[in-house]
């Protein structure tokens, strides 16, 4: 493409170091100086994937809903519309300054780690894009799934980013500067604890938690230009800029790569997200409820 060349790159590349291990806690903060752009492109890409789900799952007026890692807000609010009137969302997050509360809504600063859940029980919990970064992701699902009431639903949206595909992009060499950043992205979030392809493990999660009615809904996602996708991948792309740098990365191949994805010839693909559902059973099965062999 005329008048975008790519970074000269050495003959003989010098491997990038391991990444420095990350504290505990999200991959990207509610109030990073990119947040806003963050949680913007989220609900463009995101929402409605996530509220198409729940609302196929018949979310109706009159229900209790928590939604964890809550971000800017966006989900929550879009929840409270389809319970209301009479339902009541909890949005909570571990810096939840980005969203208003209004009759209905409840917000509140929470460690789903560390802090018991708030209130319950509940027939709709929701959380998205937040187990994935949690060592502690099967501990805190066994407690979601403890909230809900009889019945109540779970839904878990997480991406499976251990396959992002660039699929165009303006030369040989920026494909292969791409893929080098998805590689270190997926590294960083393992060195912090996380699991970047737990998406495709939320299913078996769900029923190692006991749910049932398990449904599954994946979606992969194009990232190009003007799209929430690629804004989403632009954002991780300033928020672990110096991480990168610790990484192996020059300035010159971060300011490329911020080039190569606004350009109108690039295309790649997002992981596969998993939107996942499960129920709490209606009753808890008992030896005197499980047919003995010579009843069967």
């Amino acid at each position: 493409m005329a008048g975008s060349q790519p970074a000269p790159h050495p003959a003989t590349p010098t491997p990038a170091p391991a990444p420095a291990p990350a504290p505990r806690g999200y991959a990207f903060d509610n109030d990073s100086p990119h947040s806003a752009r963050h949680h913007a492109s989220l609900e463009g890409a995101l929402d409605p994937l996530t509220l198409g789900h729940l609302r196929a799952a018949g979310t109706a007026p009159g229900m209790r809903c928590l939604e964890i890692g809550a971000g800017a807000g966006s989900v929550s609010r879009a929840l409270l519309r389809l319970v209301s009137p009479g339902g009541t969302v909890t949005a909570t997050d571990l810096k939840p300054g980005r969203i208003a509360p209004e009759p209905g809504l409840t917000v509140l600063a929470h460690d789903v780690v560390a802090d018991p859940l708030p209130g319950g029980p509940y027939d709709i919990v929701v959380a998205r894009l937040v187990l994935q970064h949690l060592p502690e992701r099967q501990a805190v699902l066994a407690r979601l799934a403890e909230a809900l009431v009889p019945g109540g639903l779970l839904q878990i949206d997480e991406f499976d980013a251990g396959h992002e595909p660039c699929l165009l992009a303006p030369s040989p060499e920026d494909a292969r500067l791409y893929e080098r950043f998805t590689t270190a992205k997926t590294a960083l979030m393992r060195a912090g604890g996380g699991d970047p392809t737990w998406g495709r493990k939320v299913p078996e999660a769900l029923r190692a938690a006991g749910l049932t009615g398990l449904s599954v809904r994946p979606h992969v996602l194009v990232r190009a230009a003007g799209t929430p996708a690629l804004g989403l991948q632009l954002h991780h792309l300033a928020h672990l800029a110096p991480r990168l740098l610790d990484s192996g990365f020059t300035p010159a191949e971060l300011d490329r790569l911020g080039a190569v994805m606004r350009d109108p010839e690039f295309a790649a693909a997002t992981g596969v997200l998993y939107s996942v559902q499960g129920r709490r059973p209606l009753r808890t099965p008992t030896p005197d409820s499980i047919p003995s062999p010579e009843a069967t």
